[in-house]
C-alpha cells in the first residue's frame, strides 16, 4: 500500500472515545498520578538508561526525570486555562449580536516515534501532551532504549480507558510499518534531519500535519565583552553533558578576536579528564576522525588524542579550526566542540549560517542590547544569554525547528495546542442576521458609506 492509499484504521470498537470525552478534570488526575508514579520508579529509570544508554545517575535525574516531572506539574497548572474556550478578539461592529467562541477539541489519533538520547524526557513530555489534549496515542519506541520506554508507557498507561495508548515493537522496521498501518490524525517524531525528511515524505501522500523534532548544530557567540571564564565553564558542560549527544548543544563557538586568546587559555585550563560513553563506536569513531583532521590541518585538540576504547570518547574542543573544516560544519553527534577566531559579528553570523540547523543559539556578552540585536539574526527559535542549552528546559517554552532542524512545536504552550484543534461556535441572533441575496442599489450605497466610515479614515501613507 503506498503513502497515498493509505485509509483510516477503523477499529471494532472505539475504546478512544472513553478518553477524549473525559472531562479535563478527570484527565489531570491521571497526570497527577503519572507524575507520582514517575517519582516513585526514579531508582528503576536510573538503573535501565545507565544499562541502555551509558548514562551516570546525575544525568539521568538532571537531564530525563527533572525536566518531565516539572513538565507534568506545569500542565497540571496550566493546562485547564490554555483548553479552555475563548472569545475571539475585536468582534466587528457590523456583528452586533452574534456570539462567538472558539474551542479545543483533540485531533484524534497521534503517532510518536520516539528517540533514545533523552528517552524518558522527550517521550514523557510528548506522551503528556497528546493525553491531556484527549488523543488516543501509539508510539514506537527506540530500538536503543526499549526497555527504558516499555516502563515509560507501562506508568503512563495506568488510568486511561483500554485503548488510549498503545506500543509498537522498539524496531527500526515497526516505524516504517506503522505509518502503513494506521492513517493518523498527527505524528510527531524525534530523530535525525535525514529520517524527518523521509516521514516527511510518506505523509504527505495522506496530507498527515507532522511536528519534526530534527537535529540541531548549533553555536556560541563570544562576544569581545563576554565573560571569558564564564563562557568557558558553561562550554565544556555542554560539550560533556549527555555525552554530546544533545541537539540542542553546540558544535561550534565563534570568538571575537580581541578575546579569542584568554577564551582559549580558560577552555584549556577547564578541560576534563574523563571518558565518556556514547551509543555506539560509530558515533564514537566520527568524533574522533574528525579530531584526528582538524589536528592535522594545524588546530590544537585539548585534551591532547590519544587511545581509548572505541565505544567511549573523551569530551573534546578543537581551537582554531578553519570556518570550512568538517568539524565546525558539526556534522556529528558526540563531545565534540569547535572553537572559530572571527574579526566581526558579520563573521560569525556567515561562519553560523553556514549551517542550516538551528534549534538554540548562545551569545555571551555584558550588553544585553547586543544580546537583543543579535537573536534576531540567527535563525533559531531559542537564543540564549551567558548559558547554553539549560535554560531550554523550561517546561513553558517550546521546542521549534527551523530549517533543516524541522518544523512544528513540542512543550509548552504551542505544543500542548498542537495537540488540539480550534473548532469555531457561532450564534446569530434572528432578528439582527443579514439578509440574503443581493441588495438594492440604496442599500448598497448605504453599505459603501459605512465602509468608508469604518475603514476609510486615517492617514494615507
Amino acid at each position: 500500500m503506498t503513502s497515498g492509499e493509505a485509509t483510516r484504521e477503523v477499529p471494532d470498537s472505539f475504546p478512544e472515545l472513553a478518553w477524549s470525552r473525559t472531562p479535563l478534570s478527570d484527565r489531570l488526575v491521571w497526570l497527577r498520578g503519572f507524575r507520582l508514579r514517575l517519582f516513585d520508579a526514579t531508582d528503576h529509570f536510573c538503573d535501565l538508561i545507565g544499562e541502555e544508554v551509558g548514562k551516570p545517575e546525575h544525568e539521568v535525574v538532571t537531564g530525563d526525570l527533572l525536566p518531565l516531572l516539572a513538565s507534568c506539574r506545569w500542565h497540571e497548572r496550566y493546562a485547564r486555562r490554555l483548553l479552555r474556550p475563548r472569545r475571539p478578539l475585536g468582534q466587528p461592529i457590523w456583528m452586533l449580536g452574534q456570539r462567538h467562541r472558539v474551542v479545543r477539541q483533540p485531533l484524534g489519533h497521534v503517532g510518536i516515534i520516539a528517540t533514545w538520547n533523552y528517552p524518558v524526557q522527550l517521550l514523557g513530555i510528548q506522551l503528556v501532551q497528546a493525553l491531556i489534549a484527549g488523543n488516543r496515542v501509539t508510539v514506537k519506541p527506540s530500538e536503543r532504549s526499549p526497555r527504558t520506554q516499555a516502563l515509560l508507557l507501562e506508568l503512563a498507561a495506568q488510568g486511561l480507558p483500554e485503548g488510549t495508548l498503545r506500543s509498537l515493537p522498539a524496531t527500526r522496521e515497526a516505524g516504517e510499518q506503522m505509518l502503513e498501518r494506521f492513517r493518523f490524525d498527527h505524528v510527531v517524531f524525534t530523530g535525525s534531519t535525514e529520517v524527518g525528511r523521509a516521514i516527511a515524505r510518506k505523509l504527505a501522500g495522506t496530507l498527515t500535519p507532522s511536528t519534526l523534532e530534527l537535529s540541531g548544530r548549533d553555536s556560541v557567540f563570544v562576544l569581545d565583552d563576554a565573560d571569558v571564564e564564564l563562557a568557558a565553564e558553561r562550554i565544556w558542560n555542554l560539550v560533556e553533558m549527555n555525552s554530546g549527544q544533545t541537539c540542542m548543544a553546540p558544535r561550534r563557538v565563534l570568538a571575537h578576536s580581541s578575546i579569542f586568546d584568554p577564551l582559549s587559555e580558560a577552555l584549556r585550563a577547564g578541560a576534563p579528564a574523563s571518558l565518556r560513553t556514547l551509543i555506539d563506536e560509530r558515533a564514537s569513531g566520527r568524533v574522533r576522525e574528525l579530531a584526528v583532521a582538524a589536528q592535522r590541518a594545524g588546530a590544537e585538540v585539548i585534551p591532547s588524542l590519544r587511545e581509548n576504547d572505541p565505544s567511549h570518547s573523551e569530551a573534546r574542543i578543537v581551537i582554531g579550526a578553519d570556518p570550512d573544516a568538517a568539524v565546525v560544519a558539526g556534522d556529528h553527534f558526540g563531545p565534540l566542540c569547535a572553537v572559530v577566531r572571527c574579526e566581526t559579528e558579520d563573521e560569525m553570523l556567515r561562519v553560523h549560517h553556514g549551517c542550516t540547523q538551528h534549534l538554540a543559539t548562545s551569545v555571551f556578552t555584558a550588553s544585553r542590547s547586543r544580546f537583543e540585536s543579535l537573536a534576531g539574526r540567527v535563525a533559531s527559535s531559542t537564543v540564549i544569554h551567558n548559558d547554553v542549552v539549560l535554560p531550554t528546559a523550561h517546561p513553558g517554552v517550546p521546542i521549534q525547528g527551523h530549517e533543516d532542524s524541522g518544523w512544528g512545536a513540542s512543550r509548552g504552550e504551542p505544543g500542548l495546542l498542537a495537540m488540539t484543534r480550534s473548532i469555531h461556535l457561532a450564534s446569530v441572533p434572528k432578528r439582527l442576521r443579514a439578509p440574503a441575496g443581493i441588495p438594492p442599489p440604496k442599500q448598497l450605497a448605504q453599505l459603501r458609506k459605512g465602509l468608508k466610515w469604518l475603514y476609510g479614515r486615517g492617514r494615507r501613507p
